[in-house]
């Protein structure tokens, strides 16, 4: 009977160069160390030392010392300081705010302008668009008919249920006092009134008058991780023990279309009511993540991508967001962009390698060598893909290759809470740590799209877990994943 190969059907080989690989330089400087070792202990500590002093100078002593101690002198001081994570919060829906489908079409059939051809339209949207029958809409969306009622005063009474509910839970959960927040970020897309998002949050929890403050807009889904990069700037120049505000969410009140052009249908179909805040600081004192990188990318000047995501009138004055049709050959150009960017900051050499081998087979070599795309399962645990529909989480998930495990999150929060913009990143890891799925040391990659057409990531390093399954899945945790068909009929 023949021996088994030592290593099996090649995976075992495989795993070892890749492990030699990552690990290259550890490869080549432990032998070269043992050596000089081994060298140093044919002499004695005298001849040692009167071989390394009998033909030194001064200079060169001084030189020896100095020069090193320089060099990481400048190292320190020219490195980034770390940002991290204290603690994140989600607004809770609440269940009076439940929109079912059949309760939103029964609405939609209260509009004038959408004939039976736009309502067939939406109830086929619907059924396939991976939403449950548990996602929200504010209180002006529940009146009949809803766009009578989404008035200024309702618009900001959405921004007091939202941004001041999860804020009031953040707080809570960090026990960090309102006259600690050095720096506030907002992003808000749709909806910018005057006094702004910032000045209604500095004014409700009553925050130091020298607070830096900003507010992005007109940024779609992909803002919620350019506030945290913008944060994190601010973080690394501030002094240490400095604290930023984050908060991401979509006003969806003022932002009903009333019209018949079915790109524009869209948005009313999958956006929902969501919001989240964060507290980020420079100080590592009671963190649970830490960022890594972020990452930003947009794709090039082409007038379609100008056109794919964006408020829009139709022929008969109405407003709404338009959704191009060329919204997943764009978002795909702006990930392969934020891949290449992302990609040298976070894979082990053995991917990069193949990557760049596979770079010069098709340069050098023949075009018709497909190019390699790099397994970021190697370089992360977690993926966080922004919840924009089901169409943007399967061409992800195909492109990425990543197993229905490692979309989960995504899925299970469009089925619950809908596409809730820019804030669906911090449901999805709210999801995971819900689950128990986080881990001390894992790694995470948000990844968001928004207009522009943009694309930005984020990578994190979990440093302490939640305990326990607060936040917005508390009481529904328990039921989750479950099964979503491909068509959902009522």
């Amino acid at each position: 009977m023949s021996s088994p190969p030592l290593f099996g059907n090649g995976k075992g080989l495989k795993a070892v160069c890749r492990r030699v690989v990552d690990n290259i330089l550890a490869v080549v400087t432990v032998p070269l160390t043992a050596a000089a070792l081994v060298a140093m202990a044919r002499f004695g500590p005298e001849e040692q030392l009167a071989g390394q002093f009998r033909e030194a100078r001064p200079v060169h002593v001084f030189l020896a010392a100095f020069v090193p101690a320089a060099a990481a002198t400048v190292y320190l001081m020219l490195r980034p300081r770390a940002v991290y994570l204290v603690d994140y919060a989600c607004f809770r829906t609440a269940s009076n705010c439940r929109v079912p489908f059949s309760t939103f079409l029964e609405h939609a059939k209260q509009v004038p302008v959408l004939d039976e051809r736009s309502i067939r339209f939406m109830t086929k949207l619907l059924e396939r668009s991976g939403l449950g029958e548990e996602t929200c809409l504010p209180p002006a969306h529940h009146y009949i008919p809803p766009y009578n009622y989404c008035t200024l005063d309702a618009a900001r009474g959405e921004v007091d249920l939202v941004v001041f509910s999860a804020l009031d839970d953040l707080f809570a959960k960090t026990g960090i006092s309102a006259g600690a927040i050095d720096i506030v970020v907002v992003n808000c897309s749709l909806f910018c009134p005057t006094p702004s998002f910032v000045d209604m949050i500095v004014h409700r929890y009553k925050l130091r008058s020298d607070v830096r403050s900003v507010h992005l807009s007109g940024m779609g889904c992909s803002a919620g991780l350019i506030s945290v990069g913008l944060a994190r700037n601010l973080l690394q120049v501030a002094p240490k023990g400095t604290h930023a505000l984050v908060v991401s969410t979509e006003t969806i009140t003022p932002n009903y279309y009333v019209g018949s052009e079915r790109a524009m249908l869209l948005p009313n179909c999958l956006f929902r009511v969501g919001g989240a805040a964060a507290l980020l600081s420079n100080s590592p004192d009671k963190a649970r993540f830490r960022l890594k990188h972020v990452v930003r990318t947009l794709t090039g000047a082409q007038d379609s991508a100008y056109t794919c995501v964006f408020q829009q009138e139709d022929d008969n004055g109405n407003v709404g967001i338009n959704l191009n049709k060329d919204l997943m050959t764009i978002a795909g150009n702006a990930l392969k962009a934020n891949i290449t960017a992302m990609g040298p900051l976070v894979l082990p050499a053995s991917e990069q390698l193949l990557f760049a081998l596979s770079f010069i087979a098709r340069k050098v070599i023949s075009g018709k060598f497909k190019p390699y795309l790099p397994d970021f399962r190697t370089a992360f645990e977690h993926f966080c893909i922004h919840a924009g529909g089901r169409a943007v989480i399967d061409e992800l998930q195909r492109s990425l290759g990543l197993s229905d495990e490692q979309v989960e999150a995504s899925r299970m929060t469009l089925h619950r809470f809908g596409n809730t913009s820019s804030s669906s990143l911090w449901y999805e890891l709210a999801y995971m740590e819900a689950k128990g799925c986080m881990r001390r040391g894992d790694r995470v990659w948000m990844i968001g799209f928004g207009s522009g057409f943009k694309c930005n990531s984020a990578a994190w390093e979990c440093i302490e877990p939640a305990r326990t399954a607060e936040g917005p899945w508390a009481t529904s945790i328990h039921r989750y994943p479950v099964h979503i068909p491909d068509v959902m009929k009522h």
